[in-house]
């Protein structure tokens, strides 16, 4: 079977549970977007994971809130979804830790980033799962990575955590991260802006979208609630924005994946995105500034 996931550490840890107990042959990055959109074609024998359900699959599992812009599935449908920490987390309770507890802490680390559940030291200087994660995160931009992805996958069932970073791509992707948060920080603080309890960054002027760790916005508004990032998609086709929740100071009210259901996208509760036509981003993103700071 095919698995069809995301390229983050939920999808990397959700394919290492899944290729224990499901015969996965290959594996297949894609973005949410491309199934509310119905860009990707699905079939029988592929197993979802991590993304809005789609009606061919053979299997699906999801942690996200269903909202009105995703298709909603049958009682009948093979697999599960729940209101969870990560999809990790579904995966590993619908086939039991008695078949799958040797990734209990892998499965308790995804859980902890996935939900944002991160200290200030998991932010400034992460380790271990934590760590690993940061290195696959797509919102981080450390360069294209399904080869990288489907390497952990093997790395990560047949070693432990200590010896995956020790393998010569993570820490020279390792090694990149760190440099690259000093002037991601730099771009943070010269194009983000607070506007009441929201931080808005807007990417959209610069030719080339600076990577690092989305946490680091927290650590400079620190006083604020919520954040909403703004970038251009390939081709400045659309406008990609991103909402979540700060995580070190967790009063925001929104719940941000129904928000981001209003304009096509979807998430949780803490964090969300959605794409925007160019043409109407600008307003739009005034509507969702304003619904943010009247939540509070």
């Amino acid at each position: 079977m095919r698995l069809v996931t995301r390229g983050d550490l939920d999808g990397v840890t959700s394919a290492v549970l899944l290729s224990e107990m499901e015969k996965v042959d290959s594996i297949e990055l894609i973005h949410p977007q491309d199934i509310t959109n119905k860009r990707f074609e699905i079939t029988g024998s592929d197993i979802m994971a991590n993304l809005p359900y789609h009606p061919n699959c053979g299997m699906w599992f999801d942690h996200h809130e269903l909202t009105e812009s995703n298709e909603k599935p049958p009682a009948s449908y093979k697999g599960r979804h729940a209101i969870a920490p990560s999809v990790a987390r579904v995966i590993y309770e619908y086939y039991g830790p008695e078949k799958l507890g040797k990734y209990g802490q892998l499965v308790k680390e995804t859980d902890r980033l996935d939900s944002a559940q991160l200290n200030i030291d998991d932010v400034t200087d992460p380790q271990g799962v934590i760590l690993l994660g940061f290195t696959i995160d797509g919102r981080t931009g450390i360069g294209s990575f399904k080869g990288y992805f489907n390497n952990l996958v093997d790395w990560l069932r047949t070693m432990p955590v200590d010896e995956v970073l020790r393998q010569p791509e993570v820490v020279e992707r390792t090694r990149r991260m760190k440099e690259a948060n000093a002037e991601f920080l730099s771009h943070l603080t010269t194009h983000s802006k607070k506007d009441g309890n929201v931080v808005i960054t807007d990417f959209r002027s610069l030719e080339r979208i600076p990577v690092g760790n989305r946490f680091l916005i927290y650590t400079v508004f620190p006083g604020v609630n919520v954040s909403v990032r703004l970038q251009w998609g390939p081709e400045k086709k659309f406008v990609a924005t991103t909402l979540g929740h700060n995580i070190f100071n967790r009063s925001c009210q929104t719940d941000i994946g129904q928000l981001c259901s209003k304009y096509g996208g979807g998430g949780h509760r803490g964090a969300g995105a959605c794409v925007l036509d160019p043409k109407k981003a600008d307003s739009e993103v005034k509507e969702i500034v304003e619904a943010l700071k009247k939540n509070g």
